[in-house]
């Protein structure tokens, strides 16, 4: 017997409860789509990230539904409601406060919850910062891998960029500005010269990209203002049909990669830093600096 959970979305839906996924403009309000504010309308309770960034976009568009909080810090709690909501059938549309639900934003855990409980959850197309950096970004845009943010703790994210290195596939990241010039020189430590595209305030009027290598970026980020919410899309690791062992250094930092080849070969740091600056593709003044953390 099959235990496979099959959802016919629509079928008797006027008699059960479902949750509503429903995506939220980036920035320009004429990116709502014409289903999203029906469904807003028709529900019997919006669930929203912030209420008071709801209450807005509702009253641009005439929305009167009810609104209860849904988020980080109270899900759990909310989630129990919500649920009992649903069982009773009521129909919940779920909203962030800007984009998809679920993606870096709150929702997967409801969304678990209401199909294990055999609530159908009904997602909405729209809006997406991610995607729509990804194919505007001059970046092959698939195979790609979406990661979201980076963890905040240095360590953590040393380790999640070194994993990342090693993908072929084209990855995104999403980057809070007073974070970005700290992530954009460990990409450079981590990644090497890679090309980057990345954009600021999606669909607003101030909307911009910057394209060009990594390192180009550091030295963007060094020299401007930084504003915005970013997303960063970057080049996936080179193909080049070389075996495993010859990136046996993609764990490394740049100064445990030089100090690696001094110890292997006993090298003086000088020629260790030139064999790890053509394995990074790197100039080799940027890997003499980053060693000697001048």
């Amino acid at each position: 017997m099959s235990t496979l959970h099959r959802q016919q979305s629509f079928q008797d839906e006027k008699n059960k409860g479902i949750l509503y996924l429903v995506p939220t403009p980036i920035g320009n309000l004429e990116d709502m789509t014409f289903r999203a504010v029906r469904i807003l309308k028709e529900a019997d309770l919006i669930a929203a990230e912030d209420t008071r960034n709801s209450k807005k976009l509702c009253s641009y568009f005439d929305i009167h539904t009810p609104l209860v909080s849904h988020h980080e810090h109270n899900k759990e709690a909310s989630t129990r409601d919500l649920i009992m909501r649903l069982t009773r059938g009521e129909k919940i549309a779920l909203v962030s406060d800007a984009g998809m639900p679920c993606i870096s934003d709150p929702g997967y855990e409801l969304a678990t919850a209401c199909i294990r409980e055999g609530i159908p959850v009904v997602p909405l197309p729209g809006a997406n910062a991610a995607l729509t950096a990804l194919i505007a970004s001059g970046i092959a845009p698939q195979p790609f891998t979406f990661y979201g943010f980076l963890p905040r703790e240095k360590q953590e994210k040393r380790t999640a960029l070194e994993r990342l290195a090693k993908i072929p596939s084209t990855f995104i990241l999403y980057e809070a500005p007073h974070r970005l010039k700290h992530t954009l020189q460990m990409m450079a430590e981590v990644l090497g010269e890679r090309q980057i595209s990345i954009s600021r305030e999606l669909t607003k009027k101030f909307e911009e990209f910057l394209r060009g290598t990594i390192r180009e970026a550091v030295e963007w980020v060094e020299n401007n203002e930084v504003r915005g919410e970013f997303c960063l899309i970057v080049e996936g690791s080179p193909e080049t049909g070389e075996e495993d062992d010859d990136f046996w250094w993609t764990a490394l930092s740049v100064k445990e990669h030089v100090e690696a080849y001094m110890q292997q070969k006993q090298l003086p740091a000088k020629e260790a830093i030139k064999l790890a600056a053509k394995d990074r593709k790197l100039p080799k003044r940027e890997v003499y600096q980053i060693y000697h953390e001048l």
